[in-house]
């Protein structure tokens, strides 16, 4: 195998946990549905993936969940109740942080959406710290992984292809894309796997 010279991460579940149940009890009391319709609204239907594949702007992502749930606040407010629905993983974003010490290029690739990334960046230092990102709400992206097109967004930014990218993702089809092409790439279960699968690589000593 080649030499490591960049390491790409995951977003959710690598680096921050997230809880969509928090942000449907922010809204659920200016709502016109119960829970289960909310919870299935925005974890169920297409609806999320178009937003975060970029089908759907914020503006209209929000009028569909308005229309759809009655909610009675503004967009302002209903960006408001993306607070507090993430958390930080703190021994993922130390090895982070051990990586950059090092001199160790370093990405981030996420289905992810406008909002959340806005909350993310306001809340979590750690976001600004990367030398690229590919997101699947980014214009030039529009597609959730495991299509390809998020994937070569990598390649691009890092000008870098095959087995000199390493990545984790929690998610088994998004690894299997990943080795598919050719890229050094383990799901991620835990700091400790996470970082030997990097002493194996020789990344870490």
């Amino acid at each position: 195998m080649a030499q490591v010279r960049a390491v790409v991460f995951d977003l959710g579940r690598v680096l921050v946990t997230f809880d969509y149940s928090i942000l449907i009890g922010r809204l659920l009391p200016r709502m016109r549905v119960d829970m289960g319709h909310a919870r299935h609204l925005l974890e169920k239907t297409p609806l999320l993936h178009q937003y975060e594949s970029g089908m759907v702007s914020t503006d209209d992502f929000f009028e569909q969940v308005r229309g759809a749930t009655g909610f009675a606040g503004d967009i302002e407010e209903f960006r408001q109740s993306f607070v507090g629905m993430f958390g930080e993983i703190p021994d993922m974003v130390a090895l982070h942080a051990e990586l950059r010490r090092m001199g160790v290029p370093t990405y981030v690739m996420s289905n992810t959406n406008e909002l959340a990334i806005d909350q993310i960046r306001r809340q979590f230092t750690f976001f600004s710290n990367f030398d690229g990102y590919a997101l699947s709400c980014d214009p030039d992206v529009k597609a959730l992984k495991p299509a390809s097109r998020i994937y070569e967004k990598i390649e691009k930014l890092s000008g870098l292809t095959g087995d000199a990218l390493f990545y984790f993702d929690d998610a088994p089809e998004n690894v299997e894309a990943a080795r598919a092409r050719q890229w050094q790439a383990i799901v991620h279960e835990s700091e400790p796997v996470s970082r030997a699968a990097l002493v194996r690589a020789g990344v870490l000593p």
